[in-house]
């Protein structure tokens, strides 16, 4: 593997992507192990409680459709901090939120600012960083998701237990804002885009993007990797207390064991992309998470460190598809399309993921006795869909690799 040299400066930009995208993660994936508190605390069900986690990917939908005509026209720094201001005061109703009603609405409004966060975050990876060195990038950003298991869910699930459900949202907002002092402060402005004076209205540059069919085939991808984690993260952790037998306040450990493995891996990952290829990566994560997705849904009754085990396993090969999925889909827009293309795809990813969660409520059910039924259908559909992306990406993998030579 070649050695990359990284500036100063270029190392506190993935740091502060990374603690960004670490609070945006946060905030979505701590609604998934609060099911086990909020659905009795609540008195609400299963679909119920999927429709809060899904209100959550079509606000950011609609958000990431609505800001894609504007995202080329601006310092995408400022861009960053409208959302991100927008992101923590919405998380603070959240976590002032004092019945189900006023929770769904909170997470609507974090949906419409958070959503978009992360599809600015990598164009803003994308502008600055070139293509032989985005997948150690893209590892290590990506260990923000890992991280929020490591310190965050631990941590989260913990003052939950100890203060109620709603302290988790107020820790994301103190840390939360520190990053946006940082961000503000010392993140140079990010317009080398707007040098090449896009002239298109706002709509007609949305609709160029969408009508791209190239972009399409990205677009697809994007969409059906998504639908895994909306399917089976909402439900974990009521699938992990009542039906593997798990006790709920060994949770936080679950999430730590497999967080900090995943944070190991995802920068090996990263370098391993660029070494090997996305592709060949991509398709070793692939059979990875497909093997390993069936084994965690078809679980019974188990000990908490064979569930580790099977956790740490299937959260590597989910890393070992978005890492290098990632660093190829970024290298599918054009400079001046960059922004519209993330915000779109961010809009189609959110609103897959939101129509994954629906579909995964739909499809399970309570018992009497509280287990979790026909979790295991879950497990297939993501199998399905692992197959077809696998053809997805290799179209774009080709693509790029004709445009290079």
């Amino acid at each position: 593997m070649s050695k990359i040299h990284f500036s100063k400066y270029q190392i506190f930009v993935v740091g502060v992507l990374t603690f960004l995208q670490f609070t945006i993660i946060l905030d979505f994936m701590v609604l998934s192990p609060l099911g086990a508190l909020l659905m009795p605390a609540f008195h609400i069900t299963p679909t119920q409680f999927g429709i809060v986690v899904s209100a959550y990917a079509f606000s950011a939908a609609l958000s990431g459709i609505l800001a894609a005509g504007y995202a080329d026209r601006f310092d995408r720094k400022k861009i960053l901090l409208f959302f991100y201001s927008g992101f923590i005061f919405s998380t603070l109703l959240c976590g002032i939120a004092p019945n189900f009603p006023m929770l769904l609405l909170a997470r609507t409004l974090t949906g419409i600012f958070g959503g978009v966060i992360g599809s600015i975050v990598f164009a803003i990876t994308t502008d600055l960083f070139p293509l032989e060195t985005r997948g150690r990038v893209m590892g290590f950003v990506q260990t923000a998701f890992a991280g929020s298991q490591v310190l965050g869910l631990p941590f989260s699930l913990y003052l939950s237990n100890r203060f109620g459900w709603h302290s988790p949202f107020l820790f994301i907002v103190i840390i939360g804002t520190v990053a946006g002092f940082f961000v503000f402060k010392y993140l140079k402005p990010i317009d080398s885009h707007l040098k090449q004076h896009l002239d298109k209205h706002p709509l007609h540059h949305l609709l160029d993007t969408v009508k791209n069919r190239y972009y399409l085939k990205a677009f697809a991808a994007v969409a059906l990797l998504s639908t895994g984690g909306f399917m089976i993260m909402p439900f974990a952790s009521a699938f992990s207390v009542n039906n593997l037998g798990i006790d709920i306040n060994d949770l936080p450990l679950l999430y730590l064991t497999t967080g900090i493995i995943s944070m190991i891996v995802g920068p090996f990952i990263g370098r391993a992309s660029d070494a090997f290829g996305k592709y060949r990566v991509f398709i070793v994560g692939s059979i990875f998470t497909m093997i390993t997705v069936s084994i965690y849904t078809n679980l019974g009754q188990t000990t908490l460190a064979h569930l580790m085990i099977v956790n740490a396993f299937m959260f590597i090969g989910i890393s070992m598809r978005m890492i290098p999925s990632q660093a190829l889909v970024s290298a599918v827009p054009k400079p001046l399309s960059r922004g519209a293309f993330m915000s779109v795809s961010s809009s189609i990813q959110s609103l897959s993921g939101g129509l994954a969660s629906i579909v995964a409520g739909a499809i399970i059910s309570e018992s009497a006795d509280g287990k979790i039924e026909h979790f295991n259908q879950i497990g297939y559909i993501i199998i399905c869909t692992t197959l077809v992306t696998l053809f997805l990406m290799y179209q774009i993998h080709k693509r790029i690799h004709e445009k290079l030579d």
